[in-house]
């Protein structure tokens, strides 16, 4: 067993495509955690997703021996950590079990916004900081720039820098000693044997072995067929198996203090498990939990419903297993007219929601139906009630509110000189204003931005990389809520508000989004026996209107002469009988339908 005071618990942070998770394989390499075929196949980034896409989702805990030059065995504990800024909830859970992170930082591209949201994220967590310069290979890597950049924007020391390449190995034997000198070894306030506390920072969902919890021992150990109980759920629970990961998980006798590993109960239920819960010793429990995390306040919503009406049941038990494995994924029961039963679900972000329903359709086979994403709206009544509004059918009526507020965020966009007025543009069609500007070196500057939530959630963020050629990069923050002009969208279809299409827009915009989905649905609804006018209105006002057109059936067909009066007499009876149906008729709108428009608005 190696001793407290040789463990070394670090985290990677990075942008995304900084190459932080090929880093953190050749670490797994040189320690001899795994061989080349397996570094070849990227081990910590072992979803299908990630691999697509080239993120991480989830941190990736792993546990590393390393003889060092001075010839002791250190146990190093990495956590290899998202970059986007919708999963800063993983960065902040894996920094709360961590002493340490490595900071990556492309040779090529320097210093990003994101780079910049995770160091701060680092400093409140007070971490020991190791800024690493990866990607010194590219011919266009610029060192001496880059650790400027880290200087200046940053205010990290480049004294002692670190220049690796994650993809030749070269720099990566002197990162290990780095590790081992700058990173201090855990601190443990274990005496006399008396007390176990342990961090609960994330969770599975086993089929066979029911929850499994990761944990980071701060205090006294963890054993096979110890009783412990979790502080904040008052759940108590005899453990089965303890174990490490190398990367796979391995069990072991122990989990002794400054460890990071996983336990294996007789839990089975995944409500029982609170994501930044204590565990401690039923026999002799701890009387204070250790600090856990931040509650989270999803900030974009949307409703997700199954396809199929009779897989509801298969569907909430998917979700339920998927809000164990990811705690900033909130989700309650709702229902729809058009659409069934489903959920009310809440993400941190776009990519988010993107993900987390990516992960449902793969990871348990479910066909779903997503509703327009929306943000929470705080609604102030002229009573001084205040709502909080997420869902448009839940939009109070317009004489009962005096004013609502709108979410907005602080963006940090890093551009490249020559695309500031394309990207200037870009913010004042978004609502939004510039704050300031900082120039970060001749090529490249700092754009401060206040932009309201709702409406960098649909193609902000695509129109940003494609204006400035992939160049541009932002970060965001919550900077609280502003009086707007909002007000709530219906889609009529045949005179019948259609909920699963409402949406709350600002005035201003509301008549191009009401075009946009009325031209949507006139595409993607077949045409019937009467015409279909397809309307978007504002207080029973209509904005906007398409009329998709009826099927005529040739009436005059079986006639070969006579007088003119008897074809006008059927064409007179066809047009009294489609009146009748489009007054007593139903629009049958298809699930393909709306799949087709909610994609597009």
């Amino acid at each position: 067993m190696v001793h407290i005071a040789n463990i070394r618990n670090f985290c990677i942070i990075a942008h995304i495509d900084h190459g932080k998770s090929t880093l953190a394989d050749r670490l797994l390499q040189l320690t001899h955690t795994i061989n080349e075929r397996h570094f070849r196949d990227q081990m910590l980034d072992d979803m299908d997703i990630e691999r697509e896409r080239g993120i991480t989702i989830k941190a990736h805990p792993v546990t590393m021996s390393y003889t060092a030059k001075d010839g002791q065995q250190y146990e190093l504990n990495l956590i290899d950590t998202p970059g986007h800024v919708d999963f800063s909830y993983e960065v902040s859970r894996s920094m709360a079990a961590c002493e340490g992170a490595l900071l990556i930082v492309d040779a090529g591209q320097g210093v990003e916004a994101q780079t910049v949201a995770n160091t701060h994220l680092a400093m409140q967590h007070k971490l020991e900081i190791i800024p690493v310069i990866n990607k010194i290979d590219l011919p266009n890597a610029n060192i001496k720039e880059t650790c400027r950049q880290i200087e200046d924007i940053l205010a990290i020391s480049m004294e002692d820098e670190l220049l690796v390449s994650a993809k030749t190995g070269q720099g990566v034997d002197k990162l290990l000693e780095a590790i081992v000198k700058r990173v201090p070894p855990p601190s443990s306030n274990y005496e006399n044997n008396e007390t176990t506390r342990a961090l609960v920072f994330d969770s599975v969902y086993d089929v066979y072995r029911g929850v499994v919890v990761y944990v980071r021992v701060m205090d006294g150990e963890i054993t096979t067929e110890d009783n412990v109980k979790l502080l904040r759920s008052t759940k108590e629970t005899e453990i089965k198996e303890v174990g490490i990961f190398c990367p796979e998980p391995r069990p072991v006798k122990k989990l002794s203090a400054g460890a990071v590993g996983y336990l294996v109960s007789t839990i089975k239920n995944p409500g029982d498990i609170w994501i930044g819960d204590t565990i401690t010793q039923s026999k002799n429990p701890a009387t204070q939990p250790l600090p856990g995390f931040n509650a989270i306040h999803p900030m974009v919503f949307c409703g997700l419903y199954p396809v199929r009406t009779d897989e509801y049941e298969k569907f909430r038990l998917s979700i339920e297993k998927l809000t164990l494995n990811d705690a900033a994924f909130t989700h309650h029961v709702e229902s729809s007219v058009a659409l069934g039963f489903g959920f009310r679900c809440g993400f941190l972000g776009l990519l988010h929601m993107e993900i987390t329903q990516e992960r449902l359709r793969r990871e348990f086979d479910m066909d779903i139906i997503s509703t327009h994403p929306s943000v929470v709206f705080k609604i102030h009544l002229k009573n001084g009630e205040i709502m909080d509004i997420d869902n448009p059918v839940n939009f109070p009526d317009t004489t009962k509110i005096d004013h609502i507020e709108e979410p907005i965020v602080n963006a940090f966009i890093i551009c490249q000189n020559e695309h500031i007025s394309d990207i200037l543009k870009l913010v004042m069609d978004k609502r939004g204003s510039v704050m300031k500007t900082e120039s970060m070196d001749t090529k490249r500057v700092m754009l401060t931005c206040q932009l309201p939530l709702n409406e960098i959630l649909i193609d902000f963020h695509d129109t940003l990389k494609s204006i400035s050629h992939g160049y541009a990069s932002m970060d965001y923050e919550h900077g609280g809520y502003q009086t707007s002009d909002m007000v709530k969208l219906d889609i009529l279809l045949n005179g019948e508000a259609v909920d699963a299409f409402s949406c709350i827009v600002h005035k201003t915009k509301s008549e191009s989004r009401g075009r946009q989905i009325c031209n949507a649905l006139k595409e993607a609804i077949p045409s019937h026996m009467f015409s279909i006018p397809v309307q978007a209105a504002i207080n029973k006002t209509i904005i906007a209107r398409e009329t998709i057109k009826a099927y005529r059936k040739d009436v005059t067909a079986k006639l070969y002469g006579g007088d003119v009066s008897r074809k006008r007499k059927l064409l007179e009876k066809q047009k009294a009988g489609k009146a009748r149906m489009k007054q007593f008729g139903k629009v049958n709108v298809p699930q393909k339908a709306f799949i087709s428009v909610l994609k597009t608005i």
